[in-house]
């Protein structure tokens, strides 16, 4: 029967380039000169220390092995089984002429024994099943590799986003705060009245309590990295001002659905899960088909017996054949099962395939939205800086009240806050599109990494005792 999945002589090389990502990252990261963690840095971090991964490589190299198990059932096997007994017979009962008493005798014994399976369709097909097994748990493990990296991506950005909303709200809390000082100014010499003071004092108290939650922020996300990674970073390098916003390439949205159909590795792994249900039906249908075996054996045996000398041997070379006639239903059964699940794992692979497909059209959505969101919000950060001036203008020749003045100030920040979560909605959404299609790589992550500015954040990091007694969450396992 034709199969419908990539043949395992001919894997994907992606697969094999993301097998070796790890390594060449790491390559990248100790020929770079010690400075602030960017994105590179921190996804190989991610790659080597990662529990999930490491399970996931272990579970890979667990089914690899398995192969081996299943091809040992067609190789010679050898065995070897030999016996020492020591038998005593008391005698009551006499025989004219013989004499009589009791006989005590040593045994000895020792076969060997040599068998060949010349046709066995069951060992045959389970190690097909197991080949089979590999491709898809390689898949797998692209899949969880590409996860982390996304998961990395997205974390680092995060930290990125709150940092820059932290500094919009502190910025926000500053502004508000000279306002209130200029309010009791005013009202000292009897310009304004106490209501104004009151309603800069609230809009200084929101300011700052929208801060302090800026700043939770900020640190839930920083500790969110260091879970994935289980290191910490004095400082991460920010996203540079420059930052190209622009449609996918491929821009268009049939060409990325295609991209995904021939790269997620969830959708491959899908497939492949289909091509393993296929071999268990084929394992269930040899059931009926005959074994051949060729053995060999040779037997010897002594004992030291009253009368009776030398040893006894003997020796077997032949050819022998098992059919298997009536087995009370067991072997249609299995068939009738495993077509169940053949069946089972295609309805899985419709829904993966269609899963993909509408993720795959929705982040394209998304991005190509994004491009236009973070226009919207730069201009909307033009906007509102030309009504604060404008608001404050007014405030100064009397047309507006210190409430105008305020409303403009939180307007304008929360429009520099949106901008910046624009931003870091279009990169991350930007490579949550390419892990759907399946291209998430190195490569990917360098064109993002370029992005990244001179500067970078610096973080206060707890002294050694208490990070070490907060991140102690059990030893590592050795294997």
């Amino acid at each position: 029967m034709t199969s419908s999945c990539p043949s395992r002589c001919s894997r994907p090389s992606r697969v094999l380039r993301r097998a070796l990502l790890p390594m060449m990252m790491m390559a990248s990261a100790l020929a770079a000169p010690a400075q602030a963690a960017d994105l590179l840095t921190i996804a190989q971090d991610a790659l080597q220390n990662n529990a999930e991964l490491a399970s996931a490589r272990s579970q890979a190299g667990s089914v690899e092995a398995g192969r081996d198990v299943e091809r040992a059932d067609l190789l010679p096997q050898v065995s070897a089984s030999g016996n020492l007994t020591h038998s005593r017979q008391y005698e009551t009962q006499s025989v004219p002429g013989q004499p009589q008493g009791d006989d005590s005798i040593n045994q000895f014994g020792i076969t060997l024994e040599a068998t060949q399976a010349l046709f066995n369709a069951i060992d045959s097909r389970q190690v097909e099943r197991t080949e089979r097994q590999i491709d898809q748990q390689l898949y797998s493990l692209a899949a969880t590799e590409q996860g982390v990296l996304i998961a990395v991506s997205t974390a680092y950005f995060e930290i990125l986003r709150a940092h820059e909303v932290l500094e919009a709200r502190r910025a926000q809390e500053r502004a508000i705060n000279r306002q209130l000082e200029q309010a009791r100014e005013q009202f000292e010499v009897g310009l304004i009245a106490i209501t104004e003071v009151e309603e800069a004092k609230a809009a200084f108290d929101q300011a700052r309590a929208t801060s302090i939650a800026a700043e939770s922020d900020l640190q839930v996300r920083f500790e969110a990295l260091e879970r994935l990674t289980g290191q910490r970073y004095a400082s991460i390098d920010t996203l540079g001002e420059e930052l190209a916003i622009a449609t996918p390439t491929p821009a268009d949205r049939g060409a990325w659905v295609e991209l995904a159909m021939q790269n997620n590795p969830q959708v491959l792994a899908s497939q492949a899960g289909i091509e393993v249900s296929r071999s268990a039906v084929e394992i269930a249908r040899a059931g009926y088909l005959p074994q051949v075996n060729a053995f060999a054996n040779y037997n010897y045996a002594d004992n030291d017996a009253d009368g009776v000398e030398g040893h006894d041997s003997s020796s077997q070379v032949g050819v022998g054949v098992s059919m298997p006639l009536y087995t009370g239903g067991r072997t249609r059964a299995s068939v009738r099962q495993s077509t169940y699940l053949l069946e089972s794992s295609q309805y899985d692979f419709e829904d993966q395939r269609r899963s993909t497909i509408q993720e795959v059209r929705s982040s394209y959505t998304r991005v190509t939205n994004d491009v236009s969101t973070v226009e919207a919000r730069a201009q909307a950060v033009v906007s509102n800086q030309s009504a604060l001036d404008a608001t404050r203008a007014g405030y100064e020749v009397g047309t507006r009240n210190i409430v105008d003045v305020l409303n403009a100030e939180q307007n304008l920040y929360n429009a520099v806050a949106d901008l910046a979560s624009a931003r870091y909605d279009y990169v991350i959404d930007l490579l949550t599109l390419r892990q759907q299609a399946g291209t998430l790589d190195e490569e990917a992550l360098a064109e993002v990494n370029a992005w990244l500015g001179a500067e970078s954040i610096d973080f206060q990091l707890p002294d050694e005792g208490e990070y070490e007694a907060v991140m102690n969450i059990g030893e590592r396992p050795t294997p």
